[in-house]
């Protein structure tokens, strides 16, 4: 059996190993070896493999520059630690790093050489061949770039626990440590950044967004986030659309014809630079140049699409970017390469054929383009001067991804240094127990890195959470024209801090941006227009809620900022204005003593009192007189005092209504009215007995004097104080204010029950049909003796006014109730005046008549 698992290593790894020559990759021996993975190319060759012969392994094609220079700063950084007296002395780092070419089966090809070599270590197999010319272990491993290789290569070190340290995989499903147990990166997991991306939608009021995601691990995880965090923003996604740089041209063609007919003008993407390069070749194609790119970080710098003939569609796009480092000296490092002296790296002979577009004298593909199976290139000798070009290996102005290359190289190196400098009995292993440098397995380093907790050289914390993530933070970038030669510029105009509270996460200076690479007005995504003030947005049957149409706000509502969800209704006291855009306060009516209907009504009241005391002065004036004696002169008194009383009450009912003059006003007017009704009832009553009897004798004068007549009155009366007490302890009338109408708040008396009201109006109106039925009775007495008639009058005249009253009050509202109870208070009590005492002033000539009256009754 370990015969058998020997011959199935050792193929695995001759099998690696035969499937990248010399050409594909950079390796240097050393005491401990790293492993790196970086996509030096940006795809493979596609190829219809027929298997009519053995399947040739698939050609990377179109090389990638900013991958080689990420290459670069993982030998640079290894150089620094190897010629370093206080990190790893006396101990060399050697490496072996091979091109992914950015597809999981390179990537898949090159980690089965890290795994492979490792199994034959732990086999112990030096019995069955010579091994002291092997590679040692790989103990830890730099890469992958794109999500979805690292998560390939992540399942397959995760097996024997190989550390592997990703400087730009972000898919927040490598964050499972369940499932990848050995991963660890240094750049942020997508998890922040969907969130990033929905807070920047919001803070420009985009609601209408396309979303394009990278078919693969990387763009469906953050697709799927981006979309959870725009539902409860109540942002809509119009299409949420997958990429893939093996998509046909038709595919991609249907693609843009979906973009184009959008009325979205944001484009979300999810993706790598190759992933999203064959739709913006086709967009350029096509010119639509009217489009806002939001990138994720994976293409955000990307030299792929940065490109001059690019812009007229990408500029103005914003992106998230890394935080950028610093790495002291590496520019010096870039400058220095050259194929002659970097003999342990094969990738630097393609990358000098790249830049200065020729051959080296010994380049594999001088024979291809001999052949005519490649373009002509001229010869190059390896000594051309690097800096003259223009190369994106060389932009070494915001170093991000090479510098998270860089962090991983030196974590690993502080885990090995911790490893090496662990005191026993306060190591991580089992019983305190250190591990030792020289026999070290990479579970042992693995272990180690989960506890690492540094400060690097540039000052910076280092050490991994939880999830095996380094935090960080996003710089915010803006694609601008150059207008030297009009390449691209990522202008930094804001960040993105994870760590503060939500609301204080963003940061971005308006003013910096370019949208579309020339405008600085904030561009319209939106399904619908925005609704103005004084509208609210109403919802279109079988549409998302992001497509709406303006509806006014109703009366009484207001909406005062666009884009109201609803329109907020106004408080009690205010009501709205024409357009609906702000409350006013509601104007207060009640009758009030300074407007002229007031005015005129207290000016009548006041009338009434003066003819009142008026005639009550001459009354008194004249009491001796037979005239004044003949009218029964003290019950003429209390007739007018309820006169007067009858004309302050109306007073009662102008001005604004408190709880008090409420719980007065109706109870002053019944018992007033009631009282002077009373009276004329008994005086009516009185005429009517003694023009009837025959002989009037002792007992008439007896009983139906003074006393009795007083008697009578406070008896009538007291029926309707004991109605008025009844009701203002049960249900007391209150100051009241009425809402009810649009723009004006009437404060008016609840009467508090209208029953009682009608039992006090109606028990006046009983006195004074009693009173109506006595004076229709004395219609027959002499033809002088007129006081019967105008009583009769008064009395026909009060039942008009207020048979009149009882539709007009239950018609009106607000003041104007007040107003037509005062009027039937007036109308019916100067009638009374008028009726019953104004005709004394024109009868003297009834003197006689009164005055044998008077002495006939005493």
């Amino acid at each position: 059996m370990r015969l058998l698992l020997y011959y199935v290593v050792l193929l695995g790894s001759s099998y690696v190993i035969s499937t990248y020559g010399p050409h594909q990759r950079a390796q240097m021996t050393g005491d401990i070896l790293l492993g790196g993975l970086f996509p030096i190319h940006f795809g493979v060759a596609s190829k219809d493999q027929d298997l009519a012969a053995r399947p040739e392994s698939t050609q990377c094609v179109r090389f990638n520059f900013r991958g080689f220079r990420w290459l670069q700063a993982m030998i640079f950084a290894i150089d620094e630690i190897n010629n370093s007296s206080t990190l790893l002395p006396n101990i060399t780092l050697g490496y072996r790093i091979f091109d992914t070419c950015n597809t999981v089966s390179k990537a898949l090809e090159a980690t089965l050489s890290f795994v492979a070599q490792n199994k034959i270590d732990s086999l112990n197999l030096d019995e069955f061949c010579n091994c002291t010319d092997h590679i040692p272990s790989t103990i830890a491993v730099v890469g992958a770039a794109g999500s979805a290789v690292s998560t390939a290569v992540a399942n397959l070190l995760g097996l024997f626990y190989i550390p592997q340290i990703s400087y730009a995989s972000s898919s927040r499903l490598l964050s499972n440590k369940n499932q990848y147990k050995s991963f660890m990166r240094t750049i942020p997991t997508d998890e922040y950044q969907a969130t990033a991306m929905a807070d920047i939608i919001e803070h420009f009021q985009w609601n209408w967004v396309i979303a394009v995601a990278s078919d693969d691990d990387y763009g469906r995880p953050g697709i799927e986030k981006f979309e959870k965090e725009m539902e409860e923003r109540d942002i809509c996604i119009h299409l949420n659309e997958l990429i893939s740089q093996y998509f046909e041209d038709h595919e991609i063609k249907a693609l843009a014809d979906r973009i184009e007919n959008s009325t979205a003008k944001v484009i979300v993407v999810f993706a790598s630079g190759p992933d999203i390069e064959p739709l913006i070749k086709e967009m350029v194609r096509r010119n639509i140049t009217d489009r806002i790119w939001l990138a994720s970080e994976a293409w955000a710098s990307s030299s792929l699409i940065a490109k001059p003939e690019y812009l007229d569609v990408v500029a103005g796009t914003i992106g998230f970017a890394l935080k950028s480092g610093r790495i002291p000296s590496f520019k010096k490092f870039l400058q220095n390469v050259q194929p002659k002296k970097d003999s342990h790296n094969e990738f630097v002979r393609e990358f000098w054929e790249e830049t200065f577009n020729c051959y080296l004298e010994d380049s594999p593909r001088l024979q291809e383009s001999e052949n005519g199976s490649t373009s002509f290139r001229p010869l190059c000798t390896g000594e051309e001067d690097i800096t003259s070009v223009e190369t994106p290996y060389l932009d070494y102005t915001h170093l991000r991804i090479s510098y998270n290359v860089y962090v991983a190289v030196y974590s690993i190196a502080q885990a090995l240094q911790d490893i090496l400098t662990c005191t026993p009995g306060h190591g991580l292993f089992a019983n305190n127990s250190c591990a030792d440098i020289k026999k070290m397995e990479a579970w042992q380093v693995l272990k180690q890195l989960r506890h690492l907790n540094y400060t690097n050289s540039m000052g910076e914390k280092m050490c991994f959470d939880e999830n095996a993530d380094l935090a960080a933070n996003y710089t915010i970038i803006n694609w601008h024209r150059s207008a030297e030669d009009g390449s691209v510029v990522f202008e930094e105009v804001g960040y993105y801090n994870m760590h503060v509270k939500r609301g204080a996460k963003l940061f971005i200076d308006k003013t910096k941006i370019l949208w579309n690479g020339y405008s600085s007005e904030v561009p319209f995504s939106n399904c619908s227009e925005d609704c103005e003030p004084g509208t609210r947005k109403g919802i279109i049957d079988s549409m998302p809620t992001c497509c709406f149409e303006c509806t006014e706000c109703s009366d009484g509502e207001y909406s005062n900022h666009k884009d109201a969800s609803v329109c907020t209704k106004c408080p009690n006291n205010s009501w709205s204005n024409g357009n609906h855009t702000f409350c006013f306060v509601k104007e207060i009516e009640f009758l009030s003593w300074t407007e002229p209907f007031g005015i005129a009504l207290a000016i009548c009241a006041v009338l009434g009192i003066v003819l009142t005391a008026f005639v009550m002065g001459v009354f008194v004036r004249f009491r001796n007189t037979p005239i004044v004696k003949a009218t029964n002169r003290e019950l003429s008194y209390v007739l007018l005092f309820s006169l007067i009383c009858c004309f302050s009450s109306s007073l009662i009912f102008i001005g604004e209504p408190q709880d008090w003059t409420c719980r007065l006003r109706q109870p002053a007017f019944g018992i007033s009215f009631v009282l002077c009704i009373s009276c004329i009832l008994v005086k009516t009553n009185r005429v009517l007995l003694v023009f009837e009897a025959k002989i009037p004798t002792s007992l008439h004068r007896k009983w139906w004097g003074l006393n009795l007549q007083f008697l009578l009155v406070f008896l009538c009366t007291f029926v309707q104080v004991m109605i008025c007490v009844v009701w203002l302890y049960n249900a007391p009338p209150s100051s009241y204010k009425n809402h009810d109408i649009d723009e004006i708040i009437f404060i008016t008396c609840n009467e508090g029950s209208v029953m009682a009201l009608g039992f006090l109006i109606g028990y006046t109106c009983l006195l004074a049909a009693i009173c109506f039925f006595f004076a229709f009775k004395s219609r027959k007495l002499p033809e002088n003796f007129t006081e019967a008639k105008f009583i009769t009058f008064s009395m026909l005249i009060f039942f008009i006014v207020w048979i009149s009253f009882i539709p007009a009050y239950f018609s009106t509202y607000g003041k104007f109730v007040s107003a037509v109870e005062v009027i039937a208070i007036l109308a019916s009590s100067f009638g009374m005046l008028a009726c019953i005492f104004f005709n004394k002033f024109h009868q003297s000539q009834l003197l006689g008549l009164y005055f044998g009256l008077y002495f006939k009754i005493h």
